[in-house]
């Protein structure tokens, strides 16, 4: 098969990026003629032809611009299959990794505080990605879509009714799991000054509002009096205010899965992800997640087994209960999750969507 992969930004070493290489590997292992369509790209992925993809304008624009560019481009060659993952005209399987953008403005007018909910989703970026979502979801343009979680293909199904339900196929985020169980606890424990009987709760992320931080950052406030309770905090953001001392920041990690296997507990509290990878990280690891319903990747958890659900992350007596629960399981080892979170897993499945596709079936 002759295949053009469409991804705007592609980097050989970011973690969000890791499906994206497994794919291009299998898909040249296995004999296929493999094109990516970029705006930029680093690193090298051997056996794959890069096409560049310029594209001007201010950030509001570029998106937009980045689709038409592609579909302009697209139109010079003949391809078995088209596959993005970016919102952009016209393709034969699009993967859904972002979730809805009109469901992300939803819900930062859920929880921005009042004054602030007006003002949610104003301005041209947000019409421009709006405007190339729905050009995205529509059948006459998009053959199949790879939803990663069951909460983005109900999504599609709510706000693009007219999205056939079976050209919907849902594979789950996965991860390197022999790398995630790898380190020695001890040593990562050392590693962060970490005492012995301390209990300690981990936050991964980039993404401030997003991803829920702030409301960790509280409760770890009010358990000022629990000299045991540690909150490391792995992410690239500016933090914003004072820190409570209990709070340990590691800056970004390349080595994050020491985090993991440093802590008790992944939390874990966003208003928004479709899926997010550092939950199947954290699980690979055999490492409890406490997480919340607006993240896709809730649906691995089984409560009380592997982890729990908040219903808001707002919730801190909730948290506080989960976080207890834990605590009081003592070293019982690590937990165990049903479903299957190897990243090869994942390709194979992907790949049976491609062929699919092409097959026309």
């Amino acid at each position: 098969m002759k295949l053009a992969l469409i991804r705007r930004q592609f980097s050989a070493t970011g973690g969000a990026e890791l499906y994206v290489q497994r794919l291009l590997a299998a898909l040249t292992a296995a004999g296929h003629e493999t094109h990516l369509f970029a705006e930029k790209w680093q690193g090298q992925a051997q056996g794959v032809q890069f096409h560049s993809v310029n594209v001007h304008g201010s950030r509001a624009e570029r998106p937009l611009h980045f689709a038409e560019a592609v579909s302009a481009e697209l139109q010079h060659q003949r391809f078995d299959c088209v596959f993005s993952l970016e919102r952009t005209v016209r393709q034969d399987v699009y993967r859904a990794g972002d979730g809805l953008h009109r469901v992300w403005l939803e819900r930062r007018r859920q929880f921005a505080p009042w004054w602030k909910r007006p003002f949610v989703g104003l301005g041209a970026f947000h019409r421009n990605m709006l405007e190339l979502e729905a050009r995205t979801f529509d059948p006459q343009n998009t053959g199949r879509i790879i939803v990663n979680s069951e909460m983005v293909r109900d999504e599609i199904a709510q706000h693009f009714p007219g999205f056939p339900q079976e050209r919907v196929h849902t594979i789950r985020n996965g991860v390197e799991t022999r790398r995630f169980t790898s380190v020695s606890k001890a040593k990562a424990r050392k590693r962060f000054g970490l005492e012995e009987n301390d209990f300690v709760l981990v936050f991964v992320g980039s993404g401030w509002e997003r991803k829920g931080l702030p409301w960790l950052l509280k409760f770890m406030a009010g358990r000022g009096d629990d000299p045991h309770l540690r909150l490391l905090v792995v992410t690239r953001d500016r933090m914003r205010g004072k820190i409570p001392p209990n709070v340990i920041l590691t800056g970004p990690m390349p080595d994050v899965e020491a985090a993991y296997a440093a802590a008790d507990v992944l939390t874990f509290l966003p208003i928004y992800e479709p899926c997010s990878n550092v939950v199947s990280e954290a699980l690979a690891t055999g490492t409890p997640v406490i997480t919340t319903s607006f993240n896709g990747a809730s649906e691995l958890i089984d409560s009380g087994i592997n982890g729990h659900v908040l219903h808001d992350p707002r919730d801190l007596a909730t948290l506080g209960m989960c976080v207890n629960h834990w605590r009081a399981r003592g070293n019982a080892g690590p937990v165990k999750t049903r479903m299957p979170l190897d990243l090869e897993v994942n390709v194979m499945l992907t790949l049976q969507v491609l062929e699919l596709s092409v097959r026309g079936a």
